[in-house]
C-alpha cells in the first residue's frame, strides 16, 4: 500500500482585517488560531490554498 504524503502547515498571520475569502481558505485548511499546526495531505488543492496565503501560512518540517 502506498503511503500518502503529508505536509505540516502553521498559521503565522492573523485573519483580522483580511478579506473574507482568505478567512474561508484558512478555515478550509483547518487553521483558526495563531501558531496552530495541522497536518494535511499533499494535494494540488492544498498547495493551491497555500499559494493564495503565503503571508499567513508556512510549511514546517
Amino acid at each position: 500500500m502506498a503511503k500518502t504524503k503529508t505536509i505540516k502547515l502553521k498559521q503565522i498571520g492573523s485573519p483580522i482585517r483580511r478579506p473574507e475569502s482568505q478567512r474561508k481558505i484558512l478555515i478550509g485548511l483547518g487553521l483558526n488560531k495563531m501558531h496552530k499546526v495541522v497536518e494535511r495531505q499533499d494535494t494540488p488543492e492544498v498547495r493551491g490554498a497555500i499559494a493564495k496565503l503565503p503571508h499567513m501560512v508556512a510549511i514546517v518540517d
